[in-house]
């Protein structure tokens, strides 16, 4: 590893600027009243959204976003690092050689003396394997659905733990009987509706939803990424609907609900 460079010196300045320019907003005497007063929990939300909005740069392909997107995001990680060294927990230099010294530990097939010579499947089943040993050395996470983040979208942290569960042999065997399941699962959210049980309804919901999210499992498809497109597309035909409504001085309000399939059918037919 002698002939890796470990830092740019560019990066490096800059990178301790921004660092500064945190202390700074976090001063108690100089700094920003807003950043002063807040603390993980409530800084934890912005943190979220940024990783959405750099996923949401990458989608669009806009390289201009996304370097500001992850600037935004490193800014939450500077946040978060100059509380904990307020408080005395650790600070950025204690997070970035944590995960230095974790991508070096789990990578022996590139900084050790393992054989390079894998498929991506066969890395993906090593990475979970050092993981899994990792978790093994930890009192508190020795289970085998531990660690997996609570804080996750709840489709991303379904498909996490049926993949955990399925390494023990918890799953189903084929494609088939996933959609037997949901078969299933419609049946007894029917049930709830018709029951009148609010409880029982959002029960139902959820069960149906996890199953869903075990076929995309199942189909190599990822349901995050599956709705996120979903959401997309009906953002644009609901868009073209609009288009055509304002070219004749009307709105989506002032149209009756055939007119307003008929567009989106139009809009459909374009590809859109």
């Amino acid at each position: 590893m002698d002939d890796m460079p470990h830092s740019d010196a560019t990066a490096e300045t800059e990178m301790r600027r921004l660092i500064a320019i945190m202390a700074r907003l976090r001063d108690p005497e100089r700094g920003c009243p807003w950043d002063v007063v807040q603390d993980f929990a409530s800084i934890a939300p912005y943190t979220i959204e940024e990783a959405y909005e750099v996923a949401d740069a990458i989608e669009k392909g806009d390289m201009a976003e996304l370097r500001a997107e992850l600037g935004d995001l490193l800014f939450q990680a500077v946040f978060h690092a100059r509380m904990a060294e307020e408080a005395g927990h650790f600070d950025f230099a204690d997070v970035a050689r944590g995960i230095a010294d974790k991508m070096v530990r789990r990578h022996p097939h590139v900084f050790g003396d393992e054989n390079r010579d894998r498929t991506p499947e066969e890395q993906t089943v090593a990475w979970e394997a050092i993981k899994a040993a990792e978790r093994a050395g930890k009192p508190a996470e020795t289970g085998v659905l531990a660690g997996v983040a609570t804080g996750l979208p709840a489709l991303t942290r379904a498909v996490k733990l049926q993949n955990r569960a399925a390494r023990v042999g918890f799953d189903w065997p084929n494609t088939g009987e996933v959609i037997d399941k949901i078969t299933e699962e419609t049946a007894e959210l029917v049930e709830a509706r018709d029951s009148g049980s609010s409880d029982k309804l959002v029960e139902e919901y959820g069960d149906l939803m996890f199953v869903m999210a075990n076929l995309g499992r199942h189909l190599g498809v990822d349901p995050e990424a599956a709705l996120r497109a979903a959401n997309a597309k009906f953002t644009r035909r609901f868009e073209a609907i609009e288009a055509a409504l304002a070219a004749e001085g009307r709105k989506p309000a002032d149209a009756t609900l055939a007119e307003m399939d008929a567009l989106w059918d139009a809009a459909k037919a374009r590809g859109l």
